[in-house]
């Protein structure tokens, strides 16, 4: 495992390219001078250990060198050992709807949107609780497993997406039975589920499932998103409204959250329904919730003992350059004495 101390130094690698253009102009200039003095045999004749190989060789050397010097001033760290810490918190797992009626902007900026934001303030005011992430349509996908890398679970929500599951549809069922096995510590007795959704089109065998997550020492809270006098969903190209997704009949689809089905769901998980049209007021609930409940303690591997490694880049990086200033740019006596070529039978033929 490694660690970059200072990254913004890396801007300093745009100073090579600079240096081999400058270089490529100024033998440019050069090679034009040399035409106005001579012509380019008597140019040869003139300097015969010239290399012109020897050149490109030293701007290369350079080159190296300064990459080698700027990835010193980032000083980068590597972790010598892997150690087990213990922590106390629970294990929370959000499974997050994305189906296409998630697009509906009945709650600004969208249903799925706000789910987002809510998630992911969540996420940020967490302590040493993990967080794992399941998201679902037609079918339902893991996107992050159980960790407490919470910078990691950001990253990840913001690119969901419905374009992210192959089927449509709102297969919570398969939401739950996911959550259920999502959880991978045994003696771990605070498990939250949190399902994110507007609801609609809920399957069968729902509620018995919820059971199911309760035996397992899963609580299974419910948080709706949307109105339940609907909105259409919207189809955007570059970011602009073009049509709204129409049935069969060809009339305009209107989406509405399913307020009943998210109750039911969380009244038989041993859990609670949120309503999650207001921000603050659900991310508060939800905290409140986390905060009360009982914390258990866990294990968890992390890098420790990163240690400093500036000192090899720099050696690497002084190395070329005083590679440099010993490569003359004279062609190479003993490679020539080798006669790889055999050029001395050739002319005398």
């Amino acid at each position: 495992m490694y660690q970059i101390e200072e990254p913004t130094y890396f801007i300093y690698l745009a100073i090579i390219p600079v240096v081999f253009v400058l270089f490529l102009l100024v033998l440019w200039w050069k090679k034009r001078t040399q035409k106005h003095f001579a012509d380019k045999k008597l140019i040869e004749k003139l300097s015969p250990q010239k290399s012109g190989f020897k050149s490109f060789l030293k701007i290369i050397v350079i080159c190296l060198g300064l990459a080698f010097l700027v990835i010193s001033l980032t000083n980068p760290k590597m972790g010598t050992k892997l150690e087990t810490v213990k922590r106390e918190g629970v294990d929370i797992v959000f499974a997050l709807d994305v189906s296409k009626s998630m697009l509906a902007e009945d709650i600004a900026p969208s249903r799925l949107d706000k789910a987002k934001q809510i998630i992911t303030r969540v996420i940020e005011n967490l302590g040493s609780d993990r967080i794992g992430i399941i998201i679902y349509a037609g079918n339902s996908y893991p996107l992050l497993p159980i960790t407490t890398d919470h910078a990691a679970a950001k990253m990840f929500l913001q690119n969901a997406n419905p374009d992210m599951v192959s089927s449509q549809g709102t297969a919570i069922n398969d939401a739950i039975e996911r959550g259920i096995t999502y959880f991978d510590n045994d003696e771990q007795t605070n498990r939250f589920l949190f399902i994110v959704s507007d609801g609609e089109d809920h399957e069968e065998n729902t509620i018995s499932l919820a059971k199911d997550a309760t035996k397992q020492g899963i609580k299974v809270y419910t948080v709706g998103v949307g109105s339940e006098k609907g909105a259409p969903i919207p189809i955007k190209s570059n970011g602009q409204v073009v049509s709204y997704k129409k049935d069969n009949k060809g009339e305009v689809v209107i989406t509405k959250m399913v307020e009943t089905v998210l109750r039911d769901i969380a009244n038989e998980g041993n859990g609670k329904y949120i309503n999650g049209n207001k921000t603050q007021e659900t991310i508060d609930t939800i905290e409140d919730i986390l905060l009360k409940a009982e914390k258990s303690e866990f294990e968890t591997k992390k890098f420790a003992d990163f240690k400093d490694q500036f000192q090899w880049f720099l050696g690497i990086g002084l190395l070329f350059l005083i590679l440099d200033v010993l490569l003359l740019e004279k062609k190479t006596t003993w490679i020539q004495k080798l006669n790889l070529f055999n050029q001395t039978e050739k002319n005398e033929k």
